[in-house]
């Protein structure tokens, strides 16, 4: 059984690498998945930021973004608990 948050940490990667693990996660994301919390980090620019926030806004799987505490991390909201 999946977890109901999914963590996915882009460190490392560019923004086309990027994309590709978060469509790969909203493939795999099952029933029991609710929510994919994307790690881009924010010390070293904001392209990866950027991209999550401007890509999957508007996706059609995710209902809404959400930003927390951590500003090194973006919430993509997939269905309501």
């Amino acid at each position: 059984m999946q977890e109901a948050t999914v963590r996915l940490d882009l460190h490392g990667m560019n923004c086309y690498q990027a994309q590709t693990a978060i469509d790969a996660a909203l493939r795999r994301a099952g029933r029991s998945v609710y929510r994919i919390e994307v790690v881009h980090g924010y010390h070293r620019g904001t392209d990866l930021k950027d991209m999550v926030r401007r890509v999957y806004g508007h996706h059609p799987k995710v209902l809404r973004l959400e930003v927390g505490l951590n500003p090194g991390a973006t919430e993509l909201v997939l269905r309501e608990y």
